[in-house]
């Protein structure tokens, strides 16, 4: 079956009150990839009522071109009025591929464009490349981590996944943008649900690991949730936040918001440091490729070791303690 007619890789810029996420960024950089490999162009898709700073974002970021669909019905997400904008994007230009964020959002419009498009949908990539047949390889975990699988939309097209926020690293911002702007007046009249109110959800201004450059995350071996206060002191002098792994989750000692791993955020900060946590393969996914890893860990055979690059054997409530007096003296000279 020949797919000639369908062309270029498309990526969601998913937005929030005119702002763009960093997921959909961070997607430009991989979609650039997949372009290349494929001889096409990298096309950004921005659905909102403000989408100014979408637009430049995206084309900061490497977009060729941008495709923008702006009307006050788009200022909250919806299933049926992105979805239906969206749709009539794709009747229209027959994308290759499409990339979209594991958002909340980005998940329900991920699975209403395939189903309505006939198309599969691999979710939650961790790795992506293109073959010789013009195929992408969507990589992802399976059975907690313990497996990857490579899942190929052969047969159909767009080729389409989501990705996790924080899978991959941001492109280098361009000096300037050199994207061509395409603005489609397309409005959605049936969207059957309406936002009354958003409440935020985390009032104490800590940064989400997401978003963070500096994580300090705690295990099993923090012992109880209290402890997580030395913690917290060394994030906040590092201008970073507190994370940790599956088992304080489980143990009632943190929120599953601050769970890095399989099952949690996948992050890639510029400085991770891993504390009691001896590194099973679901939290290790979820933080790999972050910039800088500090283990700190008593037992020496810790896996947590392999993905290092400063391995500290010790008690924890004693390095830590003596890594943020250094710290605290080295910022009052």
């Amino acid at each position: 079956m020949g797919f000639e007619q369908y062309k270029d890789v498309w990526v969601f810029i998913e937005c929030f009150e005119g702002t763009p996420k960093n997921v959909g960024l961070e997607l430009l950089g991989q979609g650039r990839k997949l372009a290349e490999g494929l001889g096409q162009q990298l096309c950004a898709v921005v659905i909102g009522k403000e989408v100014e700073n979408a637009v430049q974002a995206a084309g900061i970021y490497g977009a060729d071109k941008i495709y923008v669909v702006q009307g006050d019905e788009y200022d909250h997400y919806s299933a049926d009025g992105y979805g239906y904008a969206f749709l009539e994007l794709c009747k229209k230009y027959d994308p290759n591929t499409i990339l979209v964020g594991a958002t909340v959002n980005g998940r329900d419009l991920g699975s209403k464009l395939a189903v309505s498009l006939h198309t599969g949908l691999t979710a939650d990539c961790t790795a992506l490349s293109v073959e010789d047949t013009g195929n992408v390889v969507w990589e992802r975990p399976a059975f907690g981590g313990n497996l990857y699988a490579q899942i190929l939309c052969s047969e159909t097209r767009p080729q389409m996944g989501t990705v996790r926020p924080g899978a991959f690293k941001k492109p280098a911002p361009l000096a300037e943008s050199r994207a061509r702007i395409i603005r489609e007046e397309i409005h959605a009249d049936h969207i059957r649900t309406q936002v009354i109110q958003f409440i935020q959800a985390c009032t104490d201004g800590t940064i989400p690991v997401g978003e963070a450059d500096v994580i300090v995350s705690g295990g099993r071996g923090m012992k109880n949730s209290e402890n997580f206060a030395i913690l917290k002191e060394l994030a906040d002098l590092l201008g970073g936040t507190v994370g940790c792994s599956r088992a304080a989750v489980d143990s009632g000692w943190m929120p599953q918001s601050r769970q890095v791993g399989q099952t949690g955020s996948t992050v890639t900060p510029k400085l991770y440091i891993a504390c009691g946590i001896s590194g099973a393969v679901q939290h290790v996914a979820g933080m790999s490729e972050s910039g800088t890893i500090v283990a700190i860990n008593k037992d020496a055979s810790a896996p947590i070791f392999e993905v290092a690059d400063y391995c500290l054997v010790g008690d924890l409530f004693e390095i830590v303690p003596a890594l943020t007096k250094e710290l605290k003296a080295r910022k009052q000279a």
